[in-house]
């Protein structure tokens, strides 16, 4: 399934790392919100992704712009990962029903049970304006979400 660009955008309402609810719609007309999908926390490839946007979080989250990151993982695994990696963003466990919110973006692996890596730029009213979907083994590149933020 194929996501299409000024289209609005799935919902979704995910567990936190804390505990809490977090719903796009808690969103709209507040932020753009980039929603980014990855496999699997404390893996090599998603820690590295996770980290480079940790290490410039000013470009992601602000007055503007909300990022969040969502696996199929637990609440208590986000938790660990979130803590371990000084994670200061939304780390969302769509854990149950298993993929659900991965399912609605499309980007969910039936075979292996996770999310792969998708990244989505919703605008403050709830509208896609960018996407990028990659294998569940190739990395992201940062500069493309700003060049795309900065876009809106």
């Amino acid at each position: 399934m194929s996501l299409t660009i000024g289209s609005p955008a799935p919902q979704f309402s995910l567990t936190n790392q804390h505990g809490e609810n977090i719903s796009l719609a808690d969103y709209k007309g507040k932020k753009n919100v980039v929603v980014l999908f990855y496999p699997f926390a404390f893996s090599g490839i998603c820690t590295g992704e996770l980290c480079g946007l940790r290490d410039d979080l000013a470009a992601f989250q602000n007055e503007n712009v909300e990022l969040i990151a969502i696996s199929c993982d637990p609440m208590y695994a986000q938790k660990a990962f979130a803590e371990k990696e000084g994670y200061k963003f939304p780390v969302l466990a769509d854990f149950w029903p298993h993929g659900a919110a991965a399912k609605a973006y499309g980007v969910f692996n039936e075979e292996r049970g996770c999310a792969i890596r998708g990244t989505f730029i919703i605008d403050k009213e709830g509208i896609l304006r960018w996407q990028v979907v990659n294998g569940l083994g190739d990395a992201r590149n940062i500069v493309d979400y700003k060049a795309a933020l900065a876009s809106i």
